[in-house]
């Protein structure tokens, strides 16, 4: 599902001058006033429990995946575009279960197998990811090359993607060999439950977005939002890849 050319005709609704006020407001919550602990980091007092821990800890590890998902902004931009054209349970479930499928696989494979990859660039291609749903949302893909790409797919790839994001952000930490197992899998449960938690909250909050007549006017304008938080989170990682790595 996507939105019909004639959405399109909305941008003229819009004056230059809104259109650069929202783009500087998006700046400002993305990069100016959001440290790098918030690109699904991890806070100091976490940090230091996840580095003393002892033994397998399968409530406390739930308890920072589900905390890192509900926290981690671009993960739920993703998945907001991904939903946001979805009517039907089954449809939805479908596509959350494919996403967490994939990003379980290499939330674990990161971790468990020690296999280093770019923070930067991992995040940055996560940007990638709203951006792109974005663009699906919109219809962009079958006007510019007339064709339409496999929904499904992309949702399963990016997923990859998302939890070598998640898997990057242990991998800055010494993690106990003792119990190791176990309380990654508790991390990954929880992560879902993170997921389901607040999938469900935009899901009725959409729900009701739905029913009211601005819907139809407003889904190209939040489809944009999304297109350009996902250009900004690109720009704020590429930034970091260029001047920190």
């Amino acid at each position: 599902m996507y939105l019909k050319s004639s959405s399109l005709r909305w941008v003229s609704a819009f004056s230059p001058m809104q259109v650069f006020i929202f783009l500087f407001i998006l700046l400002m919550l993305f990069t100016g006033f959001a440290p790098s602990s918030l690109a699904h980091g991890v806070s100091d007092d976490d940090a230091l429990f996840i580095e003393q821990a002892s033994g397998v800890q399968l409530f406390p590890f739930a308890y920072l995946g589900a905390k890192h998902m509900v926290t981690g902004y671009d993960h739920l931009l993703f998945l907001t575009g991904v939903i946001f054209f979805l009517y039907r349970m089954k449809e939805v479930c479908i596509y959350v279960t494919l996403f967490a499928i994939s990003h379980s696989v290499t939330l674990l494979y990161g971790v468990l197998s020690g296999v280093q990859v770019n923070a930067y660039i991992v995040d940055a291609i996560i940007g990638l990811s709203v951006v792109y749903k974005a663009l699906d949302n919109l219809g962009a893909f079958r006007r510019w090359f007339g064709f339409q790409p496999n929904a499904k797919g992309a949702v399963l790839v990016f997923g990859f993607f998302h939890g070598f994001g998640l898997a990057t952000k242990l991998q800055d930490f010494a993690l106990p060999e003792e119990g190791l197992i176990a309380n990654i899998l508790a991390f990954n449960v929880g992560v879902e439950l993170g997921q389901l938690l607040a999938l469900g909250t935009i899901l009725i909050l959409m729900n009701f977005w739905r029913k009211t007549d601005a819907f139809a006017r407003q889904a190209f304008t939040a489809n944009v939002a999304l297109m350009s938080a996902g250009f900004i989170l690109i720009g704020y990682q590429l930034t970091g890849y260029l001047t920190l790595s």
